[in-house]
């Protein structure tokens, strides 16, 4: 697909539940629902819920809480990754029986925590009583696409991770083939994320082709970092819910590249940012250091 932006723009914002909103995760919200609102399209929300051992109970209904909280709401219902695991799975049936796919029995420990996969299950007989993840068959071909802020992004799979699991060991949808068949089915044109989900893309590019799927325009907006360390839900960041909404919208902005007057009135404040969005302010890096946490929270 070309990288140009499509009619029928349709965004999102798929965080996971796995604790509450944070600042670096504003950071994806604000600048894929503007993105969407300047192109005249759809934001959608999809709550990634498919690994159950990291979900932290009620995160989904907080994050949903925080970006209403923010003045940001979805154009569709909020689609959630649990409800639809089944969808995944036929998917996946489908790669094994044309061969494009394989059970692998090998475990982190028979690997030494190599980087690559050695194709080590690739013709072997599959073992019903032991436990196997599935892995896609990575063929040795470079995947290459023009991301809206990084520039152009080329990778060879075959070199750098080999055969990829779409399917866990523990009978869980791996998130690659999750995001690949939800983006299709939510007929998404823009995925607009952090830049620490680049070194997907190329993964997901591949799936996409394998499965016949349209492939959406990518673009990456630089992490926030403090010390080096990107900010999670676990460091250096406080819940949105415990900040002052048009401040944190306005840092938001401010890092994205974007130079909002002093508004104190939140409705004015998404006018102007929707007036003047421009994703090619937003800087061209993976990352941004902050220059102190208190920023965050000011």
């Amino acid at each position: 697909m070309s990288n140009e932006l499509l009619d029928g723009y349709v965004g999102r914002f798929a965080p996971s539940p796995t604790g509450d909103l944070h600042f670096g995760s504003v950071l994806a919200a604000v600048a894929s629902y503007l993105q969407a609102r300047r192109n005249s399209g759809k934001w959608l929300v999809r709550i990634e819920d498919i690994d159950p051992p990291r979900e932290v109970p009620g995160s989904a209904a907080e994050i949903l809480a925080g970006i209403a909280r923010l003045g940001m709401r979805p154009d569709e219902p909020v689609l959630f990754q649990s409800k639809r695991v089944h969808v995944y799975r036929e998917k996946c049936a489908e790669l094994l029986a044309k061969g494009l796919a394989f059970q692998c029995t090998c475990s982190r420990k028979t690997l030494h925590g190599a980087s690559t996969y050695p194709g080590t299950c690739r013709n072997s007989i599959y073992l019903r009583n032991s436990p196997a993840s599935i892995r896609i068959r990575v063929e040795n071909c470079t995947v290459c696409f023009q991301d809206g802020r990084q520039g152009s992004v080329s990778e060879n799979l075959h070199e750098t991770c080999g055969d990829f699991v779409i399917w866990r060991t523990d009978d869980l949808p791996a998130y690659q083939l999750a995001v690949v068949v939800d983006d299709s089915f939510q007929n998404i044109t823009e995925v607009v994320r952090g830049a620490d989900l680049l070194d997907s893309t190329t993964r997901q590019l591949y799936l996409q082709s394998v499965l016949g799927l349209d492939s959406p325009v990518y673009t990456h907006i630089p992490v926030a970092t403090v010390g080096g360390q990107k900010l999670s839900k676990h460091l250096y960041s406080d819940p949105v819910s415990q900040q002052n909404p048009v401040t944190l919208v306005t840092q938001a902005l401010s890092f994205l590249g974007h130079s909002p007057p002093l508004i104190t009135d939140l409705d004015k404040l998404w006018q102007w940012a929707k007036q003047n969005w421009n994703i090619s302010r937003v800087p061209p890096v993976p990352s941004i250091e902050l220059e102190q946490v208190s920023r965050i929270g000011a």
